[in-house]
């Protein structure tokens, strides 16, 4: 298996524990026995050391030990938090006391699903060097299809955040529907404002920004009711794509009489960040749905139809995601 973990993700000023956890979670996943030794991640740092005979020794426990040893154990603790928050919904296993990771993906799960879809893309070679040169990054077409697949995920995860119906918003839209067209529908549902385009508006919009709604209107129909609308973003710019700053030019931009009812504003992203900067991640982009929560979500949207009757829109291409994910994992391990 010849994926990448650049040195500097542990000689440098801070640690890329996440880097590690994912590096060792794609092992697992692409490995043909679907197992990886956590210790296994010093090698590859001592083989991409550049010939560093010291920093060599170092990183393969040869020294002191304290550096490989740091780095598995960092790594380890990460997945274990990953876990914790994912529960059933995490696909991997540790064993031995964090000596063995195993992958023990159900592709019938769809909390599995959105988890491995969100640890690959969180891994394409316009984001992290893992997957570069293994043979097991997806091809451009592929990618696409991917962030396609992403939408729906991140869909069906509003739905079952604000426990009610959700839209796909973003371009293109499922069915091909145009931007007017498709805010008019969704308002039908609603019932508070009055779409019509203000002047100034732009003559050809996309989605403006808004690729998700989500709403659990009250019976009364009335306004007043928890109602969300997600960015979802998949490149390393996702903090600069931020709701919050834009959803008020939203409402004036389009409708003759605005929505009385709070828009609440979420970004949805595949990544894993750590604590500290996931809290930065709130203040800058509103609440975040991120890769500890979306499996979760996604796993609950089920039963929100099931038992709520909650229209998802995109929830019935979640299992062609999942084919595509076994299709890759046959194909990307064997070529990685």
């Amino acid at each position: 298996m010849e994926l990448n973990l650049p040195p500097d993700a542990v000689t440098g000023s801070q640690v890329g524990v996440d880097l590690l956890a994912d590096y060792l979670e794609l092992a697992a996943f692409l490995a043909d026995d679907a197992v990886v030794r956590t210790a296994d991640i010093q090698q590859p740092l001592a083989l991409d050391a550049d010939g560093d005979a010291d920093l060599n020794r170092e990183l393969a426990g040869e020294t002191d030990g304290v550096v490989a040893e740091g780095v598995v154990v960092d790594a380890v603790e990460r997945i274990r938090g990953r876990r914790d928050a994912l529960e059933a919904a995490y696909p991997f296993t540790l064993a031995e006391q964090g000596d063995i990771l195993i992958c023990e993906l159900d592709e019938n799960s769809l909390g599995h699903v959105a988890y491995v879809l969100c640890l690959v893309l969180s891994n394409l070679e316009s984001v992290s060097p893992v997957l570069v040169g293994s043979g097991a990054c997806p091809a451009d077409d592929e990618v696409r299809r991917l962030r396609e697949y992403f939408q729906y995920f991140a869909t069906a995860a509003l739905a079952a955040e604000v426990g009610g119906d959700a839209w796909s918003f973003g371009f293109p839209r499922p069915g091909g529907s145009g931007f007017l067209s498709k805010l008019t529908e969704i308002w039908a549902v609603l019932g508070d404002g009055r779409v019509e385009p203000q002047r100034g508006a732009p003559a050809q919009p996309k989605d403006d920004q808004v690729d998700v709604f989500a709403a659990r209107p009250h019976r009364d129909g009335l306004p007043g009711f928890l109602f969300a609308a997600a960015q979802v973003a998949t490149g390393k710019d996702a903090r600069k794509k931020s709701l919050k700053a834009h959803l008020d030019a939203f409402r004036h931009r389009w409708f003759a009489a605005q929505p009385v009812t709070a828009i609440v504003p979420y970004m949805i992203v595949p990544f894993a960040t750590d604590n500290e900067q996931f809290v930065d991640d709130v203040r800058v982009m509103g609440n975040v749905l991120h890769r500890l929560r979306v499996p979760c979500r996604v796993a609950e949207a089920g039963q929100l139809m099931h038992n709520a009757g909650a229209r998802i829109e995109g929830y019935d291409r979640l299992a062609e995601a999942a084919q595509w994910v076994a299709d890759y994992r046959k194909h990307a391990g064997a070529a990685a």
